[in-house]
């Protein structure tokens, strides 16, 4: 089985920044594709960021556009969140997931592995 573990989790005040990593194990990293969900409270968890199996193609939840960026070093079966500019309504729990099957299917229903979760507060 596929075994991700988030770190990362912080507080930052708004307007700074923070970088999340999920190492991936138990499986070979380069066949999945990547995503970035969160959840914040009294919400469903969604979709934050995307990223293809081998890095050329990245996704992205229009919120967080121009703020985040996904990234992968596949060598070191790890994927990564760079967050910038963070806003209050950023702070979440955040979840890293891989998606074994091609396609483009970012929904929650459509990844098959899950991270624990990492919280990520944001203050004013």
């Amino acid at each position: 089985q596929v075994q991700l573990v988030e770190s990362g989790r912080g507080l930052v005040q708004a307007g700074g920044s923070l970088r999340l990593s999920c190492a991936a194990s138990g499986g070979t990293f380069s066949t999945y594709a990547m995503g970035w969900f969160r959840q914040a409270p009294g919400k469903e968890r969604e979709f934050v960021a995307g990223i293809s199996r081998s890095g050329g193609s990245t996704y992205n939840e229009d919120s967080v556009k121009g703020r985040f960026t996904i990234s992968r070093d596949n060598a070191k079966n790890t994927v990564y969140l760079q967050m910038a500019s963070l806003k209050l309504e950023d702070t979440a729990v955040y979840y890293c997931a891989a998606r074994l099957s091609y396609g483009n299917n970012w929904s929650v229903y459509g990844m098959n592995y899950w991270g624990k979760g990492t919280l990520v507060t944001v203050s004013s």
